[in-house]
């Protein structure tokens, strides 16, 4: 069986896409994008080589949000696999299917991003044979037919996963965490800050190794030069949050939408899956 790899499939590749993000998803005017788009309807900016035509202006054009999105290779598993490269203006007929699909395809994959970081773990060797098993048959669902993969209990698949990653993630915390000593005063550290309010928090040189950020909102703020190896941050919000100078190079279940959204410079230390933003400081 082909095996997705975070180098590769779960990379996004416009060039193979037929710009489904471009059509598919709705806009809203606001400090991310410049216009209001529904759902459906092309944005003006886009091509008719399905590229878009401020691409190298994006942020100076107000369309800051498209340089964070990241659909992990949805658009062209959907594109040249789902719909054999027939592209939605040459069928019409299909484009409503074909951009209903992108988001049920994007979250399968959003899956496999997270099951391929467990699997590079170690310390989560006991979770291993699970994860790929599980990985095996989300890839073969990703490979299904249109209409099966639209009538697919995505809630039901994210739920059977994160389970594993739930476990695998006390794994690779209480590694990092074990590692690291009491505060000065003595006390404990607090770990759990799980769907935290943040926003504007000033966590600037901040010891966050083992620390569960999942769905947490750090929303702008300063977490510039702070340590999060081995901090869970599945779902956690970094929308404008100065990471410059911070270590996120073991950060557990990082994703690109969270590295593009937010500021980051040189220093700052992120894993080699992901590419540095071209938008973060020299």
């Amino acid at each position: 069986m082909h095996e997705l790899t975070s180098e590769s499939d779960l990379r996004s590749d416009c060039g193979s896409c037929f710009g489904l993000c471009c059509v598919a998803l709705t806009l809203t005017r606001s400090s991310d994008f410049a216009i209001d788009k529904p759902a459906g309807k092309p944005c003006p900016n886009l091509g008719e080589d399905f590229g878009c035509g401020i691409h190298a202006r994006l942020r100076g054009e107000g369309f800051s949000g498209c340089t964070v999105y990241d659909c992990f290779g949805a658009g062209q598993k959907v594109s040249q696999v789902t719909f054999a490269g027939v592209d939605w203006r040459a069928d019409p007929g299909g484009s409503q299917r074909m951009f209903a699909l992108l988001p049920v395809m994007k979250q399968l994959h959003e899956l496999l991003w997270y099951v391929a970081d467990a699997l590079a773990r170690e310390v989560a060797r006991p979770v291993h044979a699970e994860l790929r098993r599980v990985r095996g048959e989300i890839e073969a669902l990703t490979r299904g037919s249109a209409d099966g993969l639209l009538a697919l209990d995505v809630d039901g698949q994210r739920q059977r996963v994160n389970a594993l990653l739930v476990r695998v993630s006390e794994l690779v915390r209480g590694e990092w965490a074990a590692a690291v000593p009491r505060k000065k005063n003595g006390k404990k550290r607090k770990l759990d800050l799980r769907g935290a309010d943040l926003m504007g928090a000033r966590r600037a040189g901040a010891d966050l190794r083992g620390v569960n950020l999942r769905g947490a909102y750090v929303i702008a703020a300063d977490l510039s030069g702070a340590d999060l190896r081995g901090a869970d941050v599945i779902g956690a919000d970094f929308r404008d949050a100065d990471v410059r100078g911070a270590d996120l190079s073991a950060a557990l279940f990082l994703t690109r939408t969270q590295v593009n959204a937010a500021t980051g410079d040189a220093a700052t230390r992120i894993p080699d899956t992901l590419e540095r933003p071209a938008h973060w400081t020299a």
